[in-house]
């Protein structure tokens, strides 16, 4: 030590720790740095999407509010709001709305990107940010479809309407999913407030059959499960109800397409002519109307379909299949068009069949189809969620990635605008403490 320089014995002298109040601070950062974005815009959206607000049902026909039913949302739906309202929307959208989503997401977070590229992200950053992209936008698609979950449905508080779905398959489907079962095809619509859905698989009847015997009486302790046959009629789909029950010959050998002469035949009766629907239609002219007792024909339409493929189908021409409906006198029906894909009811028929609470299955049915058959246009009321609506419009089409999200925005209730700012800055402070923990 004695022969040490100065130099060496200054670097042995031990530093002096500062204290807190002798640390040098970091320069603050700018205010607008410091504004919690994110969770901010999301508050602000919900906030003022209140000032706007829909009730989220509608009629399908006119579009405009109804009295007789309303959306109910149970405590789970409620508690995880944020969740179940964007796979709904998600569920709702049609296959062209899906396109245009994927396509404004992308050229979003391009600009993103971009813009990160201008601050100095790297290529590796670049890589990682689009998988994360990709794998979230599939993951999320994959939770609309697969993910079960608590279901809004319709309720009433007037106990002679009877809520149907005229549209829904099985795993007996050749489209159908493997897993959805009659069972479970029973309790998607009590989930979804149905008194009663017609399975309509493609080609059979073989599940509607175990349905209808594991059957309560209606309205009384369950859904109610009918017998229906989705076929094809000059190159249109359409249902007919109860014919492999009540009605013989109204189909060819293999049970895929129409028998007109077994139509006509069967038609003969007045007040027992099969009621045949038509489904999701795409050239109005193809298929006849019935024109009155004793006539073979279509005597019921479905204006509004649940499946992405049925949606861009129908919303089109909703106008004029309307139109057709009055001019002929044809009932209006609505289809879930359920395949075992997703838990968001779409779409629900309303009509107030005679006596009908108790009745056997076929009991119900047979009121049903003297509904359609006398009350023909005025018979029913269709009934289906709010969606943003993309007319024929490019340019709205477009725009699907602001204007679907709005929409749903307008049409939350007020508990669930509570739990989309709970969760919103729940998550943001969870993110901030994880940044400000050592």
């Amino acid at each position: 030590m004695s022969g040490a320089s100065p130099q060496q014995t200054t670097n042995l002298v031990p530093k002096r720790i500062l204290t807190g109040s002798q640390r040098v601070r970091a320069p603050r950062r700018p205010l607008l740095a410091r504004i919690p974005w994110a969770p901010s815009l999301i508050t602000l959206a919900v906030v003022i999407s209140s000032g706007v607000a829909v009730r989220p049902v509608r009629d399908a026909a006119t579009r405009q509010e109804i009295s007789e039913a309303f959306l109910a949302r149970p405590l789970g739906y409620v508690a995880i709001a944020p969740l179940s309202n964007v796979l709904d929307l998600l569920t709702l959208l049609s296959v062209r709305q899906h396109i245009a989503l994927f396509l404004g997401l992308v050229v979003v977070f391009g600009l993103w990107r971009l813009l990160r590229h201008l601050r100095g992200a790297s290529a590796r950053g670049h890589l990682l940010a689009t998988g994360g992209f990709l794998l979230a936008f599939v993951l999320t698609y994959l939770a609309a479809v697969l993910l079960p979950r608590p279901m809004a449905y319709l309720a009433s508080q007037d106990a002679n309407i009877l809520r149907v779905d005229f549209h829904s398959h099985t795993a007996e489907s050749h489209d159908g999913a493997g897993w959805f079962s009659v069972e479970r095809n029973r309790e998607w619509h009590r989930a979804g407030g149905y008194d009663a859905a017609f399975i309509t698989d493609h080609g059979t009847v073989a599940a509607a059959e175990r349905g209808i015997a594991a059957n309560p009486r209606a309205g009384l302790d369950g859904v109610v499960l009918l017998q229906g046959i989705e076929a094809t009629w000059s190159g249109e789909h359409v249902a007919l109800l109860n014919a492999e029950r009540t009605y013989k010959g109204l189909l060819t050998e293999n049970k895929r397409d129409v028998d007109p002469q077994g139509v006509a035949l069967a038609s003969v009766v007045a007040t027992r002519e099969p009621v045949i629907v038509w489904n999701h239609p795409k050239e109005l002219n193809k298929l006849p109307p019935a024109s009155g007792p004793g006539t073979a024909g279509i005597r019921a339409i479905e204006i509004s379909n649940g499946s992405p493929p049925g949606m861009d189908k129908i919303r089109p021409k909703r106008a004029a299949l309307v139109a057709l409906a009055e001019q002929h006198d044809l009932a209006l029906t609505t289809g879930s068009d359920n395949h075992g894909w997703g838990h968001t009811a779409p779409n629900w028929t309303l009509m107030r069949p005679t006596l009908w609470r108790g009745a056997t299955s076929d009991e119900l049915t047979l009121r049903i189809e003297r509904v359609i058959r006398d009350g023909g246009f005025r018979g029913t009321r269709v009934v289906e969620r709010v969606v943003a609506d993309p007319g024929t419009s490019i340019v709205a089409l477009a725009m699907t990635i602001v204007a679907a999200p709005a929409r749903m925005l307008t049409t939350l209730s007020t508990d669930e605008r509570v739990m989309w700012l709970v969760w919103t800055w729940l998550l943001f402070a969870v993110a901030w403490w994880r940044k400000r923990s050592p």
